[in-house]
């Protein structure tokens, strides 16, 4: 009887292990799913597999929904002999596919937690070990877990789960992630967070000399570089230095000048549009970017930039097709992936600090633009500048997450008093 308690304690365990730890991976997946079709095209390409765009998004959209559907089935022991097979099978690719991460590293980061919580590929394959265990206890001993919902209910409880992170998916797909996980938050100041502080620690890396057959590693303070008896033959780092969170900010103009300092020191009012690759972009929004600059260009205190990584050619197509006329700089379009996950969208700057950020289905009016910078103004008059500006309109309020708490759990207790007062009752009866 005891092992029996023993063993059912170990396989509630695991379950609470897999089911939070596979929930967390697809809601912050879901969160930003362009962020995750770009780390998903980052793997076909290291595998020099050629693919069309939108089937990194689609992949997006399905392995979140996926991992969160499954965390759900395991953490509420839904359907226990397939959403514990399934996990099996998923941990069985996974843990081998990180190994191969770990030691060749064709990619920075696996990505499984998004930008959220960024582990080395090491750090992945070791959490994948553990997780591989837990997910051969929970299917074999799956039968000893305690379930919530009768069996009659339980596929739809699976759908529900994964229809519901789709939806969330799209939220955040067809307008800017509720959560940013990125540095260029609304609110930071982008010069202070490429400040490297003066007592910052530097890379440190030991030098290897040869000398007459023998190898031997040197510091950079005693490193023989002078002496012709030894040979250098590589370097190798020993601790990585101090990091900044935007390593660099740089936009071009078409004399290949620089206008990052400036137009981040800025005292008026800037409104920095980004689109990474024009030819991907939405047009549809092109009017209405017309149209805040041609309120620019009437304004005073409001500058427009538009910032790009496009081709001479693209940029050309784009002015033909939407008629504009405004001035493109360039940039990496990795930086711009970065600042904004619309194609286009718009940044909103005054003195190098984010005021708002919108997707181009979100884009302002005039009138918004104006009432953020009266906002904008009042905080600074206010002198509040120890409390970090969030604009009135953020998209991150609590109504909003009391609305998506709402959807997903107000359903699951809905079914399981129907379960409970309706289902059972008529099976005990």
């Amino acid at each position: 009887m005891n092992n029996n308690k023993s063993l059912k304690i170990t396989a509630e365990i695991c379950r609470i292990l897999i089911g939070a730890v596979f929930i967390f991976s697809g809601f912050v997946k879901s969160v930003d799913p362009t962020g995750s079709a770009i780390k998903i095209g980052e793997y076909l390409e290291s595998f020099g597999a050629p693919h069309p765009s939108w089937l990194s998004m689609f992949l997006s959209f399905n392995l979140s929904s996926i991992e969160f559907a499954l965390g759900v089935c395991v953490l509420l022991a839904v359907l226990r002999w397939w959403s514990s097979l399934l996990t099996l099978v998923f941990m069985c690719v996974m843990t081998p596919l990180t190994l191969y991460l770990a030691l060749y590293n064709p990619v920075a980061d696996c990505g499984c937690f998004g930008d959220a919580l960024v582990i080395t590929n090491w750090q992945t394959f070791y959490k994948n070990i553990v997780l591989l265990a837990a997910a051969v206890i929970v299917f074999i001993y799956r039968n000893k877990l305690e379930q919530i919902y009768s069996r009659s209910l339980q596929g739809f409880i699976a759908l529900f789960a994964f229809f519901f992170c789709i939806g969330f998916c799209y939220w955040n797909f067809a307008h800017l992630p509720v959560i940013d996980f990125r540095p260029y938050k609304v609110g930071e100041n982008i010069p202070s967070l490429m400040n490297i502080p003066p007592d910052a620690p530097q890379d440190e890396y030991v030098f290897i000399y040869e000398k007459e057959g023998v190898t031997k590693e040197f510091t950079l303070d005693n490193s023989p570089a002078g002496d012709s008896a030894w040979t250098y033959v590589d370097a190798r780092l020993v601790s990585k230095g101090f990091v900044p969170k935007i390593g660099s900010f740089e936009l071009f103009d078409e004399n290949n000048i620089n206008l990052a300092e400036d137009i981040l020191q800025q005292p008026e009012l800037v409104m920095l549009f980004v689109s990474p690759h024009l030819d991907e972009a939405s047009e549809k929004s092109a009017s209405k970017i017309n149209n805040l600059y041609d309120f620019a260009q009437e304004t005073d205190g409001l500058q427009f930039y538009f910032a790009t990584a496009s081709s001479d050619e693209e940029i050309a197509s784009w002015r033909i097709d939407t008629g504009s006329d405004y001035q493109m700089l360039t940039a990496d379009d990795v930086v711009l992936k970065t600042m904004i996950r619309s194609n286009p969208g718009l940044l909103v700057l005054r003195e190098g600090t984010i005021l708002n950020k919108y997707h181009f289905n979100d884009f302002p009016s005039p009138d918004d633009i104006l009432a953020l910078a009266a906002d904008y103004q009042s905080y600074i008059d206010e002198a509040v500048l120890d409390a970090k500006w969030k604009p009135a309109t953020s998209p991150q309020k609590a109504n909003f997450w009391l609305f998506i708490s709402a959807a997903f759990f107000v359903p699951l207790l809905l079914i399981w008093l129907y379960d409970f007062l309706i289902v059972r009752k008529s099976k005990r009866v």
